[in-house]
C-alpha cells in the first residue's frame, strides 16, 4: 500500500481534487474532518480549557470562531492547540489507514493543508500540492465571503506555495475552468496508480 498526501493552501482546490480522488475509489482521509471530531472528545475540550482558557469551550463544544481568532494572532496558542489536537489527528489517520490496508485498499490519499507545515510528509510516499496563482486564490475567497484580512492570516500560517511545488512528487495547476481541473486530476490519478505498480512491482 501507498500513502500519497494531497495538499495546499486554502482556495488552491485541494478539497476539490480530494472529492473527485474519492469519487474514483480511492480511500480518502480527510485531516481536516479529523480535527473537527477531535475537538468534540472531552479530553481535547479539557485540555483546550486549562492550558488556553474556559472562554474557547462554552456548553460542552468548543467556541470555533473564538479559538480560530486566537490561534490566527497568537503564534504560541497555535502550537499550544496544535500539542493538543495534532496527536488525536494522527491516531485517528493511523487508524484509517490501518483499516485500509486491512480491506486491501492500494492506495491510501491523506487530505490536509498543513502537511509540509508539520513534519507529515517525511512519512508518506508521495506528495502531490495543487496550486493556483495568488489573484485566483484571492478571488476565490473572496466570492466565498472570507475578508481579506482573515485571508492574510490564513495563509500567513502557510508554506508558500512556491515552495510546496518544488517539493512535491507532482503539481496540478488549478488556474482554469472546473474542466481543466477535472482533466488535471484525471492525470494525477494515472500517476498514482503508476505510483501503485512501482511499489508493488518485485
Amino acid at each position: 500500500m501507498i500513502t500519497v498526501g494531497i495538499t495546499g493552501i486554502i482556495g488552491s482546490g485541494k478539497t476539490t481534487v480530494s472529492a473527485a480522488l474519492k469519487k474514483n475509489g480511492f480511500a480518502v482521509i480527510d485531516l481536516d474532518g479529523l480535527a473537527k471530531k477531535a475537538i468534540t472528545l472531552k479530553e481535547v475540550q479539557e485540555a483546550i480549557r486549562r492550558r488556553l482558557g474556559n472562554e474557547y469551550v462554552k456548553d460542552g463544544r468548543v467556541v470555533v470562531e473564538r479559538l480560530r481568532d486566537k490561534v490566527f494572532t497568537d503564534k504560541a496558542g497555535l502550537e499550544e492547540l496544535e500539542k493538543i489536537v495534532h496527536p488525536k489527528v494522527l491516531e485517528a489517520m493511523q487508524r484509517g489507514m490501518d483499516s485500509a490496508q486491512k480491506a486491501g485498499r492500494g492506495v491510501v490519499v491523506v487530505d490536509g493543508p498543513l502537511i509540509y507545515e508539520v513534519g507529515l510528509h517525511k512519512s508518506l510516499d508521495k506528495i502531490v500540492v495543487v496550486s493556483a496563482q495568488m489573484d485566483t486564490i484571492r478571488e476565490r475567497l473572496k466570492a466565498r465571503g472570507v475578508s481579506r484580512d482573515d485571508m492574510d492570516r490564513r495563509i500567513s500560517h502557510q508554506i508558500p506555495l512556491e515552495e510546496k511545488e518544488k517539493m512535491a512528487d507532482f503539481v496540478i495547476y488549478n488556474n482554469g475552468t472546473k474542466e481543466e481541473l477535472e482533466s488535471e486530476t484525471e492525470d494525477l490519478i494515472r500517476r498514482i496508480k503508476e505510483w501503485e505498480v512501482s511499489v508493488d512491482a518485485p
